[in-house]
């Protein structure tokens, strides 16, 4: 393929894909207000669009035509810089991300924007350049909630990326390799079988992974930087307008991605529960859509179980959380990584 229908092709794709995230940014906004709804006994967003479908638009608009205030007291480049780094690494990630099989013209991938050797390398890279938004809003602010907030992200963010990355090590060795579509065809044999939540025995990694993923996206019961009970509005306190919904979109963007890393690494990624044992169907358009149907099926329920733990938990004392990195999800990670080691060594 020549370079310009590669270019042409490769911005369609990004192009599609950014359109799909911040569609699936919106929806998970609505989907969190419903299930936290019918959690608490009240119904949620219902009276715009059928079955309040069209809510996020009408939130969306609203963030838009809101007044936008700047303090005088603020630093304005690193201000108006922080929610756009956010944003920015919250919608990087999903680039490396590969939601459906390999298939496409002239050896392009249709289900993937780039194809990378250490795809999951990149998205560990990536998320961790977003805390640097948060730190900058919270300093910038020239607001004490705010430095606090960000102060509070930037430790918890460290306490917590060591056991994220540590329980990531143990399906790394068992699929050896970086890339994330190697890791994926290494769990289809069998389905759910072969997983590495199941057949991997990596259920401990999942574990340290969901708890250390909750810390990282800053949701409850880890939402310490924005605590409002504590901090006013931590580090977006003295953020309005779509500066402030830039902010709300990336913690549900990262949010999505945390699921599609979670899907990749021990669901299997977009293989069928049944792993090989179906086969491929005849129809090549049912081959294409299937797996994109499983993708966003486990996705959709991750998300699920992000609104449920914050439907249902409490928050925890910052005290608590430091300890709980620290103490207990460090320790074990380590241990996961030995006991992943010995099991391949001795099979």
């Amino acid at each position: 393929m020549t370079i310009l229908p590669f270019i042409l092709w490769s911005l369609l794709k990004v192009a599609v894909v950014t359109v799909v995230m911040l569609m699936g940014i919106a929806y998970t906004v609505l989907l969190e207000r419903k299930l936290v709804g019918r959690i608490q006994n009240r119904w949620g967003p219902s009276r715009v669009g059928p079955f309040g479908l069209l809510q996020p638009l009408v939130d969306g608009a609203k963030s838009f035509l809101k007044e936008d205030l700047i303090p005088t007291a603020v630093y304005r480049p690193l201000y108006l810089l922080a929610p756009i780094i956010s944003l920015g690494c919250a919608l990087i990630s999903i680039a490396v991300i590969p939601f459906g099989a390999s298939m496409g013209p002239k050896g392009m991938d249709l289900f993937e924007i780039s194809n990378l050797n250490v795809g999951l390398l990149v998205i560990l890279a990536v998320t961790s350049v977003g805390v640097y938004g948060i730190a900058l809003a919270g300093w910038s602010s020239n607001n004490k909630y705010s430095l606090l907030g960000a102060l509070r992200s930037s430790a918890q963010l460290i306490s917590y990326e060591l056991a994220l990355g540590l329980s990531l090590v143990g399906v790394v060795l068992r699929a050896g390799s970086l890339n994330l579509r190697d890791i994926v065809n290494q769990q289809a044999t069998l389905g759910m079988a072969t997983w590495n939540i199941f057949g991997g025995l990596q259920f401990i990694a999942f574990f340290i992974y969901l708890m250390a993923a909750f810390a990282e996206t800053n949701r409850s019961p880890f939402d310490l930087p924005e605590a409002e009970s504590e901090l006013t509005g931590g580090y977006h306190t003295e953020y309005s307008s779509m500066k402030f919904a830039m902010f709300f979109m990336a913690e549900y963007g990262n949010m999505i991605n945390v699921g599609c890393v979670a899907t990749l690494l021990f669901l299997g990624g977009w293989t069928s529960p049944l792993g090989n044992l179906m086969g491929p169907f005849d129809n090549p358009i049912i081959n294409a859509v299937l797996p994109i149907f499983w993708f966003v099926l486990k996705v959709f329920c991750f998300l699920c179980l992000y609104v449920w733990v914050r439907g249902t938990l409490p928050r925890l004392r910052y005290d608590q959380l430091m300890n709980f990195g620290w103490r207990f999800l460090l320790p074990l990670a380590m241990l996961n990584i030995v006991g992943t080691s010995l099991w391949l060594a001795y099979h």
